[in-house]
């Protein structure tokens, strides 16, 4: 029998639905105007006429000049070297460190559990990471002269991602495991045979947060790596083409306005906005095919039973 809907309820339901809808709008809508302002003229963006369709003359010459730029594809590739080994190896190590956590035989397991927390706590700061970050830039020289190694190496840490694969871990039955070691089963087999088959879910939603941390990381990159262009990633990429058409995009020197007038159509903000649009794609690709095990694996590594 269906159960009758009551007032209060209902009304809840319509002012969930109500904000969720707006929240979502609001998720969007900058997407939908970057996509909007790179068809746009130039006339049309100065004037603030994009909204959410795009204004004046429509013209693609901003994304041709994005996809037959070189660089651009050579920062692209940096991009997704990073994104693509930072991941694994960061995904790697935590995975080992989870597992380990999760043990009640480890010695020591409260006060290392309770080192981990306490980096969320209280971190060292900015200018002691630089130096490490630098640390380990001086010792890779003898290995790789390749600064993109230094990022995926250096930054691979991150504390709540391994507390969600240990909460995960615990939450794996004792019993399980046991017969593992009863058929002989040795401790990596047990981890790759048992603990990870049976984590996937909490394992596929850490790897989009460090996937998306290394795709989307700016600062570090820039700081760290060196100021040969074609070493960056391409969110550096943009941000220095952004910074060199200031002068541009704000109408500072005419001289430098009228010599980018003459030679284009579209203005420097659209490719600026073809930029982002071409740097978003593969997480808009990738994204519907893990978000299916998000919520889940958030539920199942962030809550101890």
């Amino acid at each position: 029998m269906k159960r009758k809907t009551e007032l209060s309820e209902l009304i809840f339901r319509i002012v969930a639905y109500f904000f969720l809808i707006v929240f979502a709008l609001m998720c969007v809508y900058p997407l939908i105007y970057v996509l909007s302002a790179a068809f746009s003229s130039s006339e049309a963006i100065n004037n603030g006429d994009v909204v959410l369709w795009p204004a004046g003359e429509l013209q693609a010459g901003a994304f041709k000049y994005v996809l037959t730029n070189n660089m651009f594809w050579v920062n692209y590739s940096n991009t997704i070297f990073v994104t693509f080994f930072g991941t694994v190896w960061s995904l790697g190590y935590s995975i080992l460190g989870a597992y380990a956590l999760s043990k009640k035989r480890l010695l020591g397991r409260h006060g290392w559990n309770f080192f981990l927390v306490f980096t969320m706590w209280l971190s060292a700061g900015i200018i002691p990471q630089y130096q490490n970050y630098m640390s380990t830039v001086s010792s890779l020289n003898g290995i790789t002269n390749d600064l993109k190694w230094t990022v995926v190496i250096a930054m691979g840490m991150n504390a709540t991602n391994i507390i969600l694969l240990r909460n995960s871990f615990e939450g794996v039955p004792s019993e399980i495991e046991e017969a593992a070691r009863i058929d002989g089963a040795t401790e990596m087999q047990v981890l790759t045979k048992v603990y990870i088959p049976m984590s996937k879910a909490t394992i596929a939603t850490v790897a989009l947060f460090f996937g998306i941390s290394r795709w989307n990381g700016y600062f570090w990159a820039k700081k760290v790596m060196d100021t040969q262009e074609w070493n960056w990633p391409v969110q550096v990429r943009i941000r220095d083409f952004i910074q060199n058409q200031t002068s541009i995009i704000e109408g500072l020197d005419s001289d430098v306005t009228m010599t980018w007038s003459n030679s284009y159509s579209f203005a420097p903000e659209s490719v600026a906005y073809a930029m982002v649009i071409c740097a978003i794609i593969p997480i808009l690709a990738i994204y519907p095919f893990i978000q299916k095990y998000f919520a889940k694996g958030v539920n199942m590594g962030g809550v101890k039973e």
